[in-house]
């Protein structure tokens, strides 16, 4: 089924020297553009992370020090894929909880202030766990009636993101009221939206304000410690830390009565992007005339 969308859609795929955010880096990055006309623009690029890649990582990837030794660092990339993906919605598979935030991470190492905030962020993996709860290789073999290792090749960032836009447009096309009844299921509860921004909502699995979980939404609450409603009565979310001594006070409280911690946070070992959302809210809070 062909997607709806309204703006064009990056569907991508990473592969990494580790899974840490603050220390490791991208050593490939692919991406499928998809406009809402339906053409489609492919890029894969390798990366040099500039530190070594693991025997394990080159064993996972089939990517070597020597394969990176003489191609681009992600900061010489970086100006030409955030002008590739200004004013995308993307999405990818598992990519919520990794790839972009990641991804993130290595915009603002490049100086690079890339708002994913703006962005919808559509996680096949988060779809496919709610509706099969499976992985990428069982979620290709389901939708797409073929085994991933007939297609590709394991663990290479090009491969993962064909077989993920092919697992998307499955999903599209398995969960519609027709299949569903065709299927002898009540659609109720199995129909997915063919809508980025109703997609990316139904991938959402936390409350995160930054992409490592250190602040969090919560309902904001008054002095007496009753939840503030809006003019239709429906409560006014706020900015909480979720982590250390300060967890589940309000960010805005903290940054007025223990201004150092936000200078603690700036030079601890942190997220780029957590330090970045704590400055877009302390930058919020002074302009209000609250600092």
């Amino acid at each position: 089924m062909k997607l709806n969308l309204k703006k064009p859609l990056v569907v991508f795929d990473l592969e990494t020297t580790g899974l840490d955010l603050v220390k490791d880096r991208i050593i490939q990055i692919s991406f499928i553009k998809v406009y809402p006309s339906g053409m489609e623009e492919r890029g894969n690029y390798l990366i040099n992370p500039e530190c070594f890649i693991r025997p394990e990582i080159t064993q996972l990837t089939g990517i070597s020090n020597e394969d990176v030794k003489n191609v681009p660092t992600f900061k010489q990339l970086a100006q030409k894929l955030n002008d590739t993906f200004k004013g995308c919605d993307f999405a990818g598979y598992n990519s919520n909880h990794f790839d972009i935030p990641l991804l993130a991470e290595e915009f603002l190492r490049a100086g690079i202030d890339f708002d994913f905030s703006k962005c919808h962020l559509v996680d096949v993996q988060t779809i496919f766990h709610k509706m099969e709860r499976r992985n990428l290789a069982a979620a290709y073999k389901f939708y797409c009636g073929r085994k991933m290792e007939e297609d590709f090749t394991a663990h290479r960032a090009d491969e993962d993101t064909e077989a993920t836009w092919r697992v998307l447009q499955g999903e599209l096309d398995y969960y519609t009221e027709e299949h569903q009844r065709e299927l002898g299921e009540e659609p109720e509860g199995r129909v997915l939206p063919n809508d980025v921004e109703a997609l990316a909502d139904f991938s959402k699995v936390n409350n995160n304000v930054d992409f490592a979980g250190r602040i969090t939404w919560g309902e904001a609450k008054d002095a007496k410690g009753n939840t503030i409603v809006d003019k239709d009565g429906k409560p006014v979310m706020t900015e909480y830390f979720n982590f250390g001594k300060h967890k589940g006070k309000t960010v805005a409280d903290v940054l007025h009565f223990d201004p150092g911690y936000y200078s603690w946070i700036l030079s601890g070992d942190f997220t780029y992007n957590t330090k970045q959302v704590l400055t877009r809210i302390r930058l919020r809070e002074a302009q209000k005339g609250r600092l």
